[in-house]
Formats: structure tokens, sequence, C-alpha cells
């Protein structure tokens, strides 16, 4: 019976603290969902004063019996609940600006409780009410850690004893009914502590009630707490203990200053302000880096990988047209190391050379087949028609390489598949699918020939051999001006640039939402090959308000006197991937690192292409640089090298600074890249 009872106690314990959970939620949360949003013509007042009330939820546990020399009762006490008063002036300090704050309350504390027992063999019930009443000293501090009117505060607590009564009651036996009842038996508690030194942490939200025009502030804060059993042991004898949940509001009242932070901002809109929050501008930072360009014809030997896909148009089995498919009288003059390549004249040309090149695969194919008559391949045909169709397509290429390379049919073998070996559509997926489907429809060229493969890689599924050409490049991506709003991402909605020349001409640039922007300096000069240029940045906060800063920035165009020779690699990602596939990390520490120079330069800047969010797309993009910037990192380190110097950019599905278009399913795959420059040290 005895068990069941404590049962019962402890079921009755815990409802009454999910009462008081419930309580306290409904106390801080309310406030937040009501609260007027106002403008103030006063500043916060940084002083209070006031009084605070509340209820103490007491949950006392361990065990009394001895209540004073003169009294034992028959049975201990181990479990009792109960609620008593709070009740005290307060005076605080809240710094205007930091939040930051500290407060003093000097008060009554009351801690009844509760018990009930049950003395066996008898069955009579058993009552103790004890009344525990202190003076109470609590100072705190308090932080507001979202710059809002939410609080948290903390602090020691030191309590006086005032009262220590008791009150036990003797019930009657159920046996004998009639039997008269046992007085009650009434004193105080002995061995009580006087001093009791503990603490206690909470939360609280204030809440203004003034008007925002009138200087006069009143303040409703309500607050929960919360005070462990440490340092709150009632007396020096037994084991009985005390823990409390406070519940409580506090009204403050304080005087403000007029509030200057309601004048105008440069768009002559009213800045929003909060009546208890000074308004602060966001912490933003701009600054601008726009590199010498000391006058350099960079030419780059370009190592070009070569997709092992070859796309065909929804609706056709046909090669597309797109592709450089020749004659049979021109075999004998095509060479894969004397491609058309264009000198480009912007970073687009890069698009030119490199298609160039991808689109003239079947034509490499078949030359690398010809001229090593030992290698074979498999053709696998991938169709959202099914296997048939894509067989199709599979022999739509075998057909070009037997009919004008003459090669063998027995050294190209077709497959059919309804989805291919890597699909780019997923299931679930939901955004852009015709350009995902389109990247599906394809031909895949398998081989495990190591005459046609990339250098040492086996397997169906290693990309073809690269091809190695030399161009000049204008305008390398270290050559940019890079404009970086540090903390953009998390005070602002979005930003743009005003760009003014010594002779007042603005040029405007924008919206960007990621934290830097970097723009060819051609851009921003034409023809000029050099100039002063004043920057004005403008930002939308996540409030709506605009904030502006200013930067001095010499720009000088980058022009080609002198002669230096870099090399460049790619690494190419599969959709929606920020990790290279290991042929890759292999290609980077066996055929990339043990060319690069001593005290050399690796620029890697990662790209992605149109599909997606764009915020994803710009993570995702430096995600691939960073990728590759590790495997570099580690195979150098591994080699006991420390001499490289790293700088690792993300252009996300920036088109203005992507390899490729993206209007094809080639291009878009060849824009899912990391590419790698290694200059040599200057």
């Amino acid at each position: 019976m005895n068990t069941i009872k404590r049962l019962r106690k402890s079921e009755s314990a815990q409802k009454l603290s999910i009462k008081s959970l419930i309580l306290s939620t409904i106390l801080l949360g309310v406030p937040m969902l009501l609260q007027a949003q106002v403008t103030s013509t006063y500043s916060q007042s940084p002083v209070r004063i006031g009084i605070a009330a509340g209820a103490n939820f007491n949950f006392y546990r361990g065990s009394t019996q001895m209540l004073n020399p003169n009294f034992t009762a028959p049975v201990a006490f181990n479990y009792a609940d109960g609620v008593g008063f709070f009740l005290a002036p307060l005076i605080e300090y809240v710094h205007p600006t930091s939040g930051l704050g500290v407060s003093l309350q000097v008060g009554f504390d009351g801690r009844q409780s509760a018990f009930n027992e049950e003395i066996t063999p008898c069955d009579c019930p058993a009552d103790l009410t004890t009344k525990l009443s202190y003076v109470t000293v609590e100072p705190t501090l308090r932080v507001a850690p979202f710059g809002s009117n939410f609080y948290l505060f903390g602090g020691p607590r030191m309590a006086f004893n005032v009262e220590k009564s008791f009150t036990y009651k003797l019930g009657i036996n159920p046996a004998f009914p009639d039997q008269a009842p046992t007085p009650d038996v009434k004193g105080d508690l002995s061995d009580v502590t006087p001093t009791l030194v503990s603490m206690q942490i909470g939360a609280g939200y204030d809440i203004p009630l003034s008007a925002p025009d009138y200087p006069m502030q009143a303040i409703l804060s309500p607050f929960i707490s919360f005070q462990p059993y440490f340092g709150q042991k009632p007396r020096s004898v037994e084991t009985w203990n005390i823990t409390t949940l406070r519940v409580g509001a506090a009204l403050k009242f304080g005087h403000g200053k007029k509030d200057p932070a309601t004048t105008t901002n440069t768009t002559n809109e009213p800045l929003p302000t909060n009546p208890n929050v000074a308004v602060v501008d966001p912490q933003v930072q701009f600054f601008v880096n726009s590199p010498k360009n000391i006058p350099v014809e960079r030419r780059v030997r370009e190592i070009f990988p070569l997709r092992n896909y070859v796309f065909f148009d929804l609706g056709s089995t046909e090669i597309p047209d797109r592709y450089m498919l020749i004659t049979r009288d021109q075999v004998k003059d095509f060479k894969e190391d004397q491609l058309e390549v264009f000198t480009p004249k912007n970073l687009s040309g890069r698009s030119a050379r490199g298609m160039t090149v991808y689109y003239n695969l079947l034509n490499i194919l078949g030359d690398r087949m010809g001229k090593n008559p030992g290698t074979a391949i498999t053709l696998v045909g991938s169709s959202e028609k099914g296997p048939e169709d894509a067989r199709m397509m599979a022999e739509s290429v075998q057909r070009y390489l037997v009919n004008v390379f003459n090669i063998n049919n027995s050294r190209i073998g077709i497959e059919g598949r309804s989805k291919p070996s890597i699909p780019s559509e997923q299931p679930g997926g939901t955004q852009e699918l015709d350009l995902l489907r389109e990247g599906d429809r394809r031909v895949s060229i398998e081989s495990t020939s190591p005459a046609l493969l990339m250098e040492f890689q086996t397997g169906p599924e290693v990309f073809l051999k690269p091809v190695e050409y030399t161009a000049v490049q204008e305008a390398p991506y270290d050559s940019y001006i890079t404009f970086y709003v540090m903390g953009g991402n998390e005070a602002l909605n979005s930003w743009s640039m005003d760009i003014k020349d010594e002779k007042n001409r603005v040029q405007t640039f924008g919206p960007y939402t990621r934290e830097n922007v970097s723009l060819p300096g051609k851009t921003i000069l034409g023809t000029r090959p050099n100039g002063h240029f004043n920057v004005t940045m403008t930002g939308k906060t996540k409030s709506g308000k605009t904030v502006t800063k200013e930067s001095a920035v010499d720009i000088a165009l980058w022009t080609p006197p002198t002669n230096e020779e870099g090399m460049r690699f790619s690494v190419i990602y599969e959709f929606n991937e920020s990790k290279a596939i290991s042929i890759y990390e292999k290609y980077l520490n066996d055929v990339v690192i043990p060319k690069i120079p001593q005290n050399g330069t690796m620029i890697i800047h990662g790209h992605t292409d149109i599909i997606g969010d764009e915020s994803y797309n710009q993570k995702l993009s430096m995600d691939r640089a960073n990728n590759v910037k590790s495997i570099l990192e580690s195979g150098l380190l591994k080699a006991g090298r420390n001499d490289v110097k790293f700088q690792t950019y993300g252009s996300g599905e920036d088109e203005s600074l992507s390899p490729f278009a993206n209007n094809y399913p080639e291009e878009r795959f060849y824009n899912r890249t990391v590419i790698i420059d290694i200059i040599p040290r200057n």
C-alpha cells in the first residue's frame, strides 16, 4: 500500500511539473506573438525599478521524521509538493546596445510543502504541513542572446529563514471510525539552516506597455527560473532537500531619452526601430581587392578532360548535328593534336575551345582506335523510351565509327538501358526535370583499353584520355577585382554596387546574395588602361533596413607584354556531388601534383550548372573547390612539400564566369567542374 501511495505522489509531482512548464511557456510565448511592432521616438531606459511577483512550485525529496526534540513522527515523510508566494522589489540596469545587464531583488520567498504518508499496520493517514519562509537576496546577470526583448539570467541566491513552523495530523484508523481524532501537533522545526546560499537560472521577455512617444516607460516581464537543490537543504539533519521552479512576472518603470535613431536614412525612409532595442546597423564589412595586374601574357597548356558521353536530342536516335562529323576522305587529314583551336577574347572563349574539342569526341575516338588496333569499346545507350530506343542510339555511333574510320564491328559492343549507370534524374526530384532527362538521354563510351583512357586509370567507367593544347588566356581569374561583403549572408537579403569614376559616371552591378563577387577589370574599365573608382555598396537587411558602405579602389587593366606559361587541369563532378570520384583522386595525386613547380600557385575555382537553387549551387561550387584543394594539400604533404600557395573560389552557376554555356546537356555536364590553374613562381 505504501509503495502505491508513493507512486501516486510521484505521478502527482510530475503532473505539477508539467503544469508549471505549460504555464511558463504560455507566459513567455504569448507576449512574443502579441507584441506590436511600433516605432519609438525614445530610447530604452537603461535603469528600471519595479516589483516582481510569482509562484514557487516546490518539490521536496529526501526524508524527515524527527521534527524537533519534542516530537518524532511514527513514520518518515519522503515526498512533498507545494506552492509558495514570492514578492520582491527590484532594480535593474540594461546596457542600451549590448543587451547585457544586472539586477537585484530583495523580498519574501515562501517554500511551503504538504507531505502525506500512511502508518502501517493501522493504515492511518498521517499529514505533515511545513511553512518555511525566507527573506531572499537575488543578484543576477542578464543577457539578450538574439538582440531582442528575450533575455536569459542567472546568479546566486542568499536566503535568510524567517519562518519554520509545521503542523502534524494523524487521521482516524479505518477499523475504528468512531474513534476520536488525535489532536494536531504544532511547533517549529528544529535544526533549520538559518542562511542558505544557492543559485538560479532563468529566462524572461520584456513587453513594453507605454506609448512609443511617451518618455515614461512601463515594461511587463514574464519570467521563469529554476533553482536546483544544490545549497537548498533546509535543515542540517536528515536528508530533506528542495528544488523550486518559479513562474511569475515583473513590472518595471524607467525614463527614456529622445532617440536619434528615428531620423531618416539615405532613401529618406524612416528607419524601423523597436522601443526597447536601440537601432544597431548589421555588422557588415565591405572592402575591395584589386590586383596590381602586372602585364603578363599567360600561355596556358590546358589538359582538357574528354567526357565519354554522346548526348542525343529528345525524340531522335541520330547523332546531333552539333557534333563534328567528317567524311571517310577527311580521316587521313584528321589528327588529334591538330584540332583547330581559336584564341579566346574573353572567358566565354574557353567554351568555344573546349566545345571544339568535345564535339570532335567521335573523331578523336576513331583516330585513337585506328592507331591502336588492339583496343575495344562498348557503347551503352540510355533512353527514357526503353532499351530498344537506347540500342538504336548506340548503333548510330557504331555506324559512324565503322563507316568513316573503318573500325571492325567486332571491336564495338552495343547495350541498351532505360537509365544510365550514373543518372542525373533521381527518385523524388521535382526541379527542372526536363534538363535532367536531357542529360540522361545519351550513349556512354566504355572501355578497358589503357590506350584510350586517362593516365593510370582502368575500368569501364573511366573517362577517355584528355586532350592537351596550348592557347593564350586573357584576364585570368586571379586578375579579377573582388568585392567582399563580410557578414552579408547573416545580415543582408541582397546587395548591389554603384561604381563611380573620376568623371562621376556611375555603373551599377547587382543585386547579389553571396558575400563576394569577382568581376573582370575590363567589365568596369572598358578600353581604359586604368582608373580610380569610388564604390558604394547598398544592402537590404533582413528587417528591411538599408545599409550603405563605401570603398575606393584603383583598377588596372590586364595587358600582355611578357610571357608566362601555366598549366590547367579540370576535375568533372557528377550531378549534385561535391566529392571527386575515385579515378580523379588518383589522377590528382599521380598526374597533377608531380607537375606543380616549386613555390607555384594553385588557383582553384569551382562551378555548377544552372539546375537547382542559386544559393545552394554557390555553396556546392565552393565545396567542390575545397574538395580538390583538400586532395592536393594531402598529396603535397605526403610528398613532403609545403611550398605551394592556394587561391580558392566558388562561382556557383554564375554564367558570366562559368566555363561553358548551359544550352545543351554536354555544356551543363562540363560546368559541373573544378578548374585548376597551376601558375609558376613569378
